[in-house]
């Protein structure tokens, strides 16, 4: 059946089965049939839903992109609206047509499926416009861009050494409140050869289901890293969990230290953070991951991206970094997408472990909750640097101050022994 049958029956569905060409009535030569019926109900209904749900749809992008007061926003409200409004009232609404002979209740009924007709290709017509449009969007480097998200980190490899990385735009802010902070983007070499280890930090701001996702690298002798994937905000933006379907907002790239990008979440905004150690990595995993931050960056400096609530947000890219590294023992999962229970799935398949038992038994994921709660450990920490040291000190004893009391797991030695000790951790959990 062609595309053009299809609509024409659809259209015309109204009469079927109820008036021959002549304007008989074929109810005797035809029986009901309650099936048909309702399956010609059920597909109408899914048609109508199907055009209003792809009208909110593009009717949201248009409100995030030009604003609510804009003049293009109300006129294209207004013309999708009508166009719809018109095409249901000729489809749907009911008409008094009992005083009508055949002759003009035929001729009435054809120029309802002429006026439909031309009403679904317009609507079709506006809509594809419309797609085309927002695809064609382009994200951008150069905005008034917030002052935490204003720069981008870049990177340098020693000559002589590859694992000596020299990353500039490290941030290290200062922050008074959650709004103000003394700005400083610093220089920071870091040894790859030195990784010991990986920590993922959830910050909760709304909600058990929505938490912010942050990775941090820990070193064998220096203070740990992290790397945190964010909308890139203008000055004048907020952030909108919705907006971000709606290409408004830009991805980021931040590598900052932990007094920063961690106590302006724990502290300054007052949301509850947990950090977790992750357990049963080799040395060479966590390098790999590491170097997919900076292909990462690479790729956001070469190319601007847009930042995705559902398919490109914190915690999902961090996943399918990590995925290629580790493959099958990273399955996929529900709550990839529900970045608050991500901790949930790590404890699942047994990447929360680090030998935490207790009276033979392994922590349950309450405990955990419980011991990588940072807030009380941190509440009364002094972000503010003292002029007699430096930065490094008071960043190093805030990153020493968040992992109190947590297990820190060495890397595994070998492939096998960590995909064993995984297996048995998660079949524990169980």
């Amino acid at each position: 059946m062609s595309l053009r049958t299809f609509f024409s029956r659809l259209l015309s569905s109204r009469s079927t089965g109820h008036h021959s060409e002549n304007g008989l009535d074929n109810k005797a030569s035809h029986p009901k049939q309650p099936t048909s019926k309702w399956r010609r109900y059920l597909l109408q209904f899914l048609i109508a839903l199907t055009l209003i749900l792809s009208a909110v749809w593009l009717l949201m992008a248009i409100w995030y992109q030009f604003g609510l007061r804009s003049v293009t926003t109300w006129l294209v409200t207004l013309v999708i609206a009508g166009v719809l409004v018109a095409l249901f009232g000729i489809r749907y609404w009911p008409r008094n047509t009992k005083r009508l002979n055949d002759q003009c209740l035929a001729h009435n009924q054809t120029n309802q499926k002429v006026a439909a007709k031309w009403l679904t290709g317009l609507y079709a017509g506006i809509w594809l416009i419309g797609l085309g449009w927002f695809f064609s969007i382009e994200p951008k480097q150069e905005r008034d861009w917030m002052a935490e998200v204003s720069e981008r980190v870049t990177y340098e490899r020693d000559a002589n050494n590859p694992d000596l990385i020299t990353l500039t735009n490290v941030r290290n802010f200062d922050w008074q409140t959650n709004t103000e902070a003394t700005e400083r983007w610093e220089t920071r070499t870091i040894d790859m050869s030195k990784l010991s280890g990986v920590d993922v930090t959830n910050s909760y701001w709304m909600g058990p289901l929505i938490a912010h996702t942050l990775v941090s690298f820990r070193f064998e002798d220096d203070r740990p890293l992290a790397f945190s994937f964010e909308i890139r905000k203008e000055s004048d933006e907020t952030f909108s969990a919705l907006a971000g379907f709606f290409r408004r907002f830009e991805l980021s790239l931040i590598a900052a230290e932990e007094r920063d990008i961690i106590y302006t979440r724990s502290n300054a905004r007052g949301e509850q953070v947990y950090l977790f150690p992750i357990s049963h990595l080799q040395q060479h995993e966590v390098q790999e991951l590491f170097e997919s931050y900076l292909t990462a960056a690479d790729e956001l400096n070469a190319k601007p991206a847009w930042y995705n609530t559902l398919i490109s947000n914190c915690t999902n890219i961090i996943f399918y970094m990590a995925r290629i590294i580790s493959g099958d023992r990273l399955p996929w999962d529900y709550r990839i997408w529900v970045s608050g229970w991500l901790p949930n799935y790590l404890y699942d398949v047994g990447m929360l472990d680090a030998d935490t038992k207790e009276q033979g038994q392994p922590w349950s994921m309450d405990t955990w909750y419980e011991r990588t709660h940072i807030n009380a450990k941190v509440r009364d920490f002094n972000n503010q640097i003292n002029p007699a040291s430096d930065s490094n000190s008071n960043s190093s004893e805030f990153s020493r101050q968040i992992r109190q009391d947590l297990p820190i797991p060495p890397l595994a030695d070998s492939q096998a022994g960590a995909e064993a000790k995984a297996k048995s951790a998660a079949q524990a959990s169980q």
